[in-house]
C-alpha cells in the first residue's frame, strides 16, 4: 500500500535496498510503443552509483531486465514489469546501527510506525529505490516521444550548499559533461573544491536540482484536483531527502509585484499565443501553458556522515553514532535523473488523462 503513483500512467515501485532485487510495475501504458532494455538503459547510467568520486563508491551496474508487457519489441498495452538486481551490497557496514537511530534518516519514524525496520542500507527509505523510478522514466520518455515528437526533459543542478550558478553561462552540454552536473562551468569548478573539502572532512552538502520539459502541449492539467503542478509537487517531493518543490519563479514570487510576476501575453508570427516571461513555469491554474514546464526541487545534506552525532537507542539511551558505509557528500548529483523520471511519468500520466478526457484542445484563439 502507497507504493503506487499516477492515475492512468500509474508506477509501483518495489524492494529494498539490500535485498535481492528492486524494481517497478508499470500499468497503463499504451500498446505499440517501440522499447527495449537498450532503450531504457541509458537513463539509469545517468544515475548509476560509482562515476565519479563525488558519488557514493557502491557498484552497482543497474542493468534493467524487461520480465513482461513487452514482446516484439513493442509495448503489449498490459503490465510492463521492470526489475534491477542488487549485485554490491555491503550489509555488515550497517550492523552498527541496528539499534541506533541515525539522525536525520527515517529509522526512527519508520520504528516508530511499523515495529520493525530494515537497517541494511535504510531499506525502502534508501535512495536505491529511486533507480526503480528512473527506470520507469525511461519507459514513460519512449511513450513521450511517440505522442508528442520533439519534447525534452532535462535537468541540471543550479545550487550547491551556498553556491549558485551565474544563469547568463548556462549551458546544457556543460552540464552533462561534468560529474557535478552543472549547467555553468565555472561554476562547477569552485563546486568540486567546495564538494572534496566536504567529503575529506566526512561531511555533505544540500542541493538544488532544476528540470525542464520543453514542448508540453498547452492544456494538460485540470482546475482543482489533478492540477499539473500538484502532481509535479507530489513527485518532486516524494524523492528521497527532498524538502522543497517550486514552479516557475516558486518562492521568489513572494518578492515580486502583480505588475513584475504577471506573464504579459501576444500573439506569436506562427499565430499562437506568445508570452513575454515565464514566472508561472509554464502552468495557469493547474494547467499546462505550452510554455517550458520548470521545476526546482531541494534536497537536503546526505544524513549518513562520518562526523560523529548524538542519538539514542531503541532502549531510549543516549549514544554517539558515525556512520559508516558509502553514501554521497551531495544527494543532488544522483537526483538529477531522478527529478527529470518522475517529471517524465507525470507529464505521460497527464497527457493520457487529457486524451481520454478532451481528447484534441477545443479552444482556438485568432
Amino acid at each position: 500500500m502507497f507504493n503506487t503513483f499516477g492515475r492512468f500512467f500509474t508506477v509501483t515501485t518495489w524492494g529494498e535496498s539490500h535485498g535481492p532485487a528492486i524494481g517497478a510495475t508499470v500499468d497503463g501504458c499504451p500498446p505499440g510503443v517501440p522499447i527495449s532494455e537498450a532503450a531504457i538503459q541509458p537513463w539509469l547510467d545517468r544515475r548509476r552509483p560509482g562515476q565519479s568520486k563525488y558519488t557514493t563508491q557502491r557498484r552497482e551496474p543497474d542493468a534493467v531486465e524487461i520480465l513482461s508487457g513487452v514482446f516484439g519489441g513493442q509495448t503489449t498495452g498490459h503490465t510492463i514489469q521492470l526489475m534491477i538486481r542488487n549485485r554490491d551490497q555491503r550489509s555488515r557496514d550497517y550492523s552498527g546501527i541496528a539499534e541506533k537511530f541515525r539522525p536525520g534518516h527515517a529509522d526512527i519514524t519508520y520504528w516508530q510506525k511499523y515495529g520493525i525496520r530494515d537497517h541494511r542500507g535504510g531499506g525502502r527509505s534508501s535512495a536505491r529505490e529511486t533507480a526503480a523510478r528512473v527506470a520507469a522514466g525511461g519507459l514513460a520518455r519512449a511513450v513521450l516521444g511517440e505522442l508528442i515528437p520533439g519534447i525534452q526533459i532535462r535537468g541540471a543542478l543550479v545550487q550547491m550548499g551556498p553556491h549558485g550558478i551565474d544563469r547568463s553561462r548556462w549551458d546544457w552540454a556543460t552540464a552533462e559533461e561534468n560529474p557535478l552536473r552543472c549547467p555553468d562551468a565555472a561554476a562547477a569548478e569552485r563546486w568540486a573544491d567546495y564538494l572534496d573539502g566536504l567529503r575529506k572532512s566526512g561531511n555533505s552538502c544540500g542541493a538544488m536540482i532544476e528540470v525542464v520539459a520543453r514542448h508540453v502541449p498547452a492544456g494538460l492539467g485540470a482546475p482543482v484536483y489533478a492540477r499539473l503542478d500538484t502532481d509535479l509537487a507530489t513527485a518532486c517531493m516524494s524523492i528521497n531527502a527532498v524538502k522543497g518543490v517550486e514552479i516557475g519563479t516558486g518562492m521568489a514570487a513572494a518578492s515580486l509585484t502583480g505588475v513584475e510576476n504577471a506573464d504579459e501575453i501576444r500573439l506569436g508570427h506562427d499565430g499562437r499565443p506568445e508570452f513575454c516571461s515565464n514566472h508561472a513555469g509554464g502552468i495557469l491554474g493547474g494547467i499546462s501553458t505550452g510554455q517550458n514546464i520548470v521545476v526546482r526541487f531541494a534536497v537536503k545534506p546526505t544524513s549518513s556522515i562520518l562526523a560523529p552525532r548524538k542519538t539514542i537507542t531503541k532502549s531510549g539511551e543516549l549514544t554517539e553514532i558515525v556512520t559508516k558505509g558509502r553514501h554521497d557528500p551531495c544527494v543532488g548529483i544522483r537526483a538529477v535523473p531522478v527529478g527529470e523520471a518522475m517529471v517524465a511519468c507525470v507529464i505521460l500520466d497527464h497527457v493520457l488523462m487529457h486524451r481520454g478526457q478532451v481528447g484534441e484542445n477545443r479552444g482556438t484563439i485568432g
